[in-house]
């Protein structure tokens, strides 16, 4: 029953996600060919130019939000004596991580000739060499790290990250927020088959940075005991989540000009809502103790392991460009600067959809 009951709660949001953008351009009346092609390329989305009041009023919000959680940060004590983690050597398996790395990243970057046929596949191993060298240093500072303490469970992560990341890929398509330069030479199979390794390194690199970061109590000490949220009536709440980003989520395609932050708050809004409905814990599982741990440790590895996204991103030959209604401006690579608070949600996405699928023994 259990099980049974497992399935059709993911299914169900899974089928919300997946039903609701297509059914909200179908009823406003557009066809659903652009929005389906494959590989992406039709530009038919008129993007908002910049507008100050916008780009004020959101940095303001994101201010609000994340000052209080820096401010507990920085003026939290330093314990007398800190417990130090068990240590050990920096293994083996950690130098090839980095020499992988450094190897894609070099290669990625110039344009030596012969290499433009195996440039456009370099980014997995490129992410593959920092994926293990963060492991290494989890190990190192701990003792244990993802890929050690569950190498099988772990290694199963890089499929669902493939499928993770496709769904992302899927409702950009409602407010194309990005897209990709140096991919239109590749066949469709071609195409579909390379992106999808690319995708696989998405959520083994935020849960390593995630672990790596653990170990840095220096980053969230204060937060294990700060502003419980206690909700009185949760399951009222989740049915409240539920219908307000359903039908949100099915205007993403109609307004994506004001909807467009939506691609990273619904998912995690669906999941949750599902969750607590299901009588299961989920990422905010914490808060209502004053546990804010997780919840700030996965916001912030997904922002690392985005600034290292848009960076190994700025001079590759197969890259994405971005085009963010309102906010597009004063860019760190190719991503306007408050683009980079899609990264915190996005963080705790990448918390939840291992949650949801029953894989929390990963982290």
């Amino acid at each position: 029953m259990r099980i049974r009951r497992f399935v059709i709660s993911r299914l169900s949001a899974f089928a919300l996600l997946v039903i609701l953008p297509l059914a909200g351009v179908r009823l406003a009346g557009r066809p659903l060919g652009p929005y389906l092609e494959f590989p992406p390329g039709t530009r038919h989305v008129q993007h908002a130019p910049f507008a100050w009041p916008v780009f004020i009023l959101l940095a303001t919000a994101l201010a609000a939000v994340l000052l209080p959680f820096l401010r507990r940060v920085i003026r939290a004590p330093q314990p007398a004596s800190a417990p130090r983690p068990e240590a050990g050597r920096f293994p083996l398996w950690g130098v090839a991580g980095i020499l992988l790395g450094a190897a894609a990243w070099f290669l990625s970057w110039t344009r030596f000739d012969g290499c433009e046929p195996f440039r456009r596949y370099l980014f997995f191993p490129l992410w593959l060499g920092y994926i293990i060298t963060v492991n290494a240093l989890c190990r190192r500072r701990s003792g244990t790290s993802p890929l050690t303490r569950r190498p099988g469970l772990y290694l199963a992560l890089f499929a669902v990250s493939a499928l993770f990341w496709w769904f992302f890929e899927y409702l950009n398509r409602f407010a194309q927020n990005w897209h990709y330069l140096g991919h239109q030479v590749n066949a469709p199979s071609t195409y579909f088959w390379t992106a999808t390794l690319h995708f696989s390194i998405v959520l083994p690199a935020v849960h390593a940075t995630a672990a790596l970061l653990r170990t840095l109590p220096r980053l969230h000490r204060g937060l294990e005991n700060f502003a419980p949220l206690r909700l009185a009536r949760p399951r009222a709440a989740a049915w409240a989540g539920l219908a307000l980003f359903g039908p949100a989520l099915a205007l993403i395609g109609v307004r994506p000009n004001l909807l467009f932050p939506l691609l990273w708050i619904a998912p995690l809004a669906v999941m949750t809502a599902v969750q607590t409905l299901a009588g299961e814990p989920t990422v905010f599982a914490g808060v209502k103790r004053g546990d804010w741990r997780r919840v700030w440790i996965f916001a912030l590895a997904a922002l690392v392991c985005g600034f290292f996204w848009e960076l190994w991103n700025a001079y590759s030959h197969v890259k994405w460009v971005y085009t963010v209604p309102y906010v597009g401006r004063f860019r760190i690579f190719e991503m306007p600067v408050l683009g980079f608070a899609g990264y915190l949600p996005f963080g705790l996405e990448c918390a939840a959809v291992v949650d949801f699928l029953g894989l929390r023994r990963i982290n």
